[in-house]
């Protein structure tokens, strides 16, 4: 099992959800910070602290940034990665609310490559919806499918390209999946050609605050 988590709750404010994730930072493909729906305006100190914890713990760092669906400027994108990168020496960078469509295609690949260049490692694209072929050869991993757990049972399809790729270079994040049902989550996504998953039972509107031990492999 391979984990993607982007956990979205403030280490001051559940310092124990935290600990737990640095004692399964082995288990995590990466951990994506993101202290103020990005980097913030100044340093968080809580998170320079988390950060270096879940680093010393052999843990990937992706720093989060909004694409806003190709609104905002590819410099506005490249300075948040720029924080991330000075302020908790992420290695990497999640983008999330990508574009998904073959005219966008282009915008994306400059934007990536830019991030390159400055650096990241690793680079996350989140459409959270299979997207045109060409931004899965953009990415290292790329999120096809982000939605409800109902959803995912119910209605998933695969378009025939993901079968081309290897299961690393796919995830899924699920949530309001209930606790029992995780290690399932992370088996269906196996099965449906993901090797990252990253299933929670939280629900909107921000499903990602907590872990569970069936996740982290630890206890409460």
């Amino acid at each position: 099992m391979t984990l993607l988590v982007p956990l979205y709750v403030h280490p001051a404010e559940d310092p124990g959800a935290w600990h737990r994730l640095i004692q399964a930072a082995g288990r995590t493909y990466g951990v994506v910070l993101n202290p103020a729906n990005g980097p913030g305006e100044h340093p968080d100190p809580a998170f320079t602290a988390v950060a270096g914890a879940l680093r010393r713990a052999g843990a990937r760092l992706l720093g989060y940034v909004d694409t806003d669906y190709g609104v905002r400027e590819r410099a506005e994108v490249a300075a948040d990665m720029r924080r991330h990168q000075e302020w908790y020496a992420a290695e990497g960078c999640f983008l999330d609310r990508v574009t998904a469509t073959p005219h966008a295609l282009p915008a994306c690949r400059r934007l990536v490559r830019t991030l390159r260049e400055q650096g990241a490692g690793t680079v996350v694209l989140n459409p959270g919806m299979h997207p045109a072929p060409g931004y899965a050869r953009l990415a290292d991993l790329t999120v096809t499918f982000e939605g409800h757990w109902s959803t995912y049972v119910s209605v998933f399809s695969r378009p025939s390209w993901t079968l081309r790729l290897p299961p690393e270079r796919l995830c899924h994040l699920v949530y309001g999946v209930p606790e029992p049902l995780v290690p399932l989550a992370v088996r269906t996504a196996s099965e449906r050609g993901a090797g990252v998953s990253g299933p929670v039972p939280g629900e909107l509107p921000n499903p990602w605050y907590e872990l569970t031990p069936a996740l982290t492999g630890t206890d409460r």
